[in-house]
């Protein structure tokens, strides 16, 4: 029988982390292929390698994006554009944090390097229910391309996203599901700052994440149920 191959778009931040470890569950085989595109905090790349290699990850890419720097224009990849602090911003069109094409181009190469080692399912941890209002996150974006990306390539590649519907508490409520709560609360690096853990706390990415993990710790047992009723 074939194995079953997965291939993870892995950029050391909570969700891409929590992906990794149900992953590593569910697969013969995982995969992670991690994107240097000139962030600013370009340490993920350093975190992502560090958390691969302690979830004993034996094959690991780091894949040189930093065209994107030269062409998307974002408060993540422009040195004098200011990472804003936390506000609503669901009510403009898109955040300074976006970055164009970012997605399209991790989810289109991981696809060709799946294909390459004939692995079946590219799993991203991209999210719309708790997100920063970016289009390239949504799950009518993602099916699209997965279709298109497959007609390109002549072959199926299936896109997993398996934190879509999440909303943060429930993800954070998945990874204590998955025995790592504590390992993603102070391995991982979602904050836009670039800081570790509970990071800048100033941040859209900061917000999300220790707003959710609060709400977990505090009200268990109803998280879980949502999270076992949606993942049922």
């Amino acid at each position: 029988m074939d194995s079953k191959k997965a291939v993870v778009v892995f950029s050391g931040g909570q969700d891409s982390t929590t992906c990794l470890v149900k992953a590593l569950a569910e697969y013969d085989e995982v995969h992670c292929i991690t994107f240097n595109y000139g962030q600013k905090h370009v340490s993920e790349i350093e975190i992502a390698q560090h958390i691969a290699k302690t979830l004993d990850i034996t094959s690991h890419s780091i894949i040189d994006m930093s065209v994107l720097n030269a062409l998307a224009v974002s408060s993540l990849t422009k040195s004098n554009i200011d990472v804003p602090k936390y506000t609503d911003q669901r009510n403009q069109e898109y955040p300074s944090t976006f970055v164009p094409g970012r997605n399209i181009v991790f989810l289109t190469l991981a696809a060709i390097y799946a294909n390459q080692i004939q692995a079946q399912d590219v799993i991203t941890g991209v999210c719309e229910t708790d997100f920063s209002g970016y289009p390239d996150c949504r799950d009518k974006f993602v099916k699209a391309l997965n279709n298109a990306v497959t007609l390109g390539l002549g072959s199926t590649v299936n896109f997993i996203t398996p934190l879509m519907w999440l909303t943060k508490a429930e993800t954070w409520a998945l990874a204590d599901d998955l025995g790592k709560l504590d390992f993603i609360i102070s391995e991982t690096l979602t904050c836009y700052n670039g800081e570790k853990s509970f990071g800048c706390g100033k941040c859209d990415a900061c917000h999300l994440r220790n707003k959710g993990l609060n709400e977990y710790l505090t009200n268990k047992d109803e998280v879980r149920k949502r999270l076992h009723k949606k993942m049922a």
